[in-house]
């Protein structure tokens, strides 16, 4: 939107359906932010509550980019960025594009953390959660203690499953919603939710989880698994653009916090990548002023 603001040819590359990753969300999902906080392009974004729910943006976002009538190429994964004398080539899995200027705008829902446990593998492990219904009925370990997971916990409890919770920390997170935090801690506290918390799994097999407590091994029987570990950028990909990060230990990129410019000239970085394993600094909410930024550096740097 910024790009054709301002008279610059552009494309913008999706490996998947438009806005993927906010495709891949559960089901039931409500956003943290209210509705005119995600707005972009002056498009207003009209939803039932104050924060919009999942099916709500996807229909914000296709309406934003039918609006704008946006130069899409969707389905289409964006294998490497390297240096040319004009700019970059952009290699994918459809063929080849040169441009001055590339935006890296990744995101971090493609690469969860593992467990590294036996039995990870096995298909009733999931790291993607996608709505309720399949685990009615169903003895559900529930991972984490961030948002994700507590959204998980409440949500299959309430549609008939047996949910227990192993949790590395000491308590729930006081990141978690504040209108979700104190459900959760009445659940665990009258017992209709089980939490293992200072805890974690040892190994999973098809009928058990294997789980360390302070009180020693636990044994639990066990159908699935729901991983809610968070997830993180793809920093292999952003190494072989040739991108830097900074000795810290969140992993941070190097970029210019004016310009919006990665440590490769002309190789720009946009929203939530940015903060690298420090996932909760940006959102949309507070990185949507990222694409005037680097569009008001490429006229400066062109001349513009």
């Amino acid at each position: 939107i910024e790009a054709r603001k301002n008279g610059l040819s552009y494309l913008i590359i999706e490996k998947g359906c438009l806005v993927n990753s906010l495709y891949n969300y559960p089901l039931n999902m409500t956003f943290f932010s209210t509705s005119e906080r995600l707005e972009i392009g002056e498009v207003p974004f009209i939803s039932h509550g104050a924060k919009p729910n999942r099916v709500e943006a996807l229909e914000y976002f296709r309406r934003v980019s039918t609006t704008w009538n946006l130069n899409v190429k969707l389905y289409e994964k964006v294998m490497s960025v390297e240096p040319s004398p004009s700019g970059h080539v952009v290699k994918t899995s459809k063929g080849a594009y040169s441009c001055s200027q590339a935006i890296l705008a990744l995101g971090f829902y493609d690469l969860p953390y593992l467990l590294n446990v036996p039995g990870e593998e096995l298909p009733k492990v999931k790291h993607y959660y996608d709505e309720p219904h399949p685990y009615f009925g169903q003895k559900i370990i529930v991972v984490g203690a961030a948002n994700s997971a507590v959204d998980v916990a409440l949500e299959t409890f309430r549609k008939g499953a047996e949910v227990t919770m192993v949790i590395r920390e000491p308590a729930i997170l006081e990141s978690v919603k504040y209108w979700v935090k104190p459900d959760i801690e009445n659940r665990i506290k009258e017992g209709s939710i089980k939490a293992y918390f200072n805890s974690e799994i040892r190994k999973i097999d098809n009928i058990s989880v294997e789980i360390e407590t302070p009180d020693g091994v636990r044994i639990l029987e066990n159908d699935f698994v729901l991983a809610m570990t968070g997830y993180q950028p793809p920093f292999e990909f952003m190494e072989a653009c040739g991108i830097k990060f900074r000795d810290d230990e969140f992993h941070t990129p190097v970029y210019n916090e004016q310009t919006m410019e990665s440590n490769v000239p002309n190789l720009y970085l946009a929203g939530v990548v940015c903060g690298g394993l420090k996932t909760n600094k940006w959102f949309i909410e507070n990185s949507r002023v990222h694409a005037s930024m680097i569009v008001q550096a490429i006229r400066k740097n062109s001349g513009k």
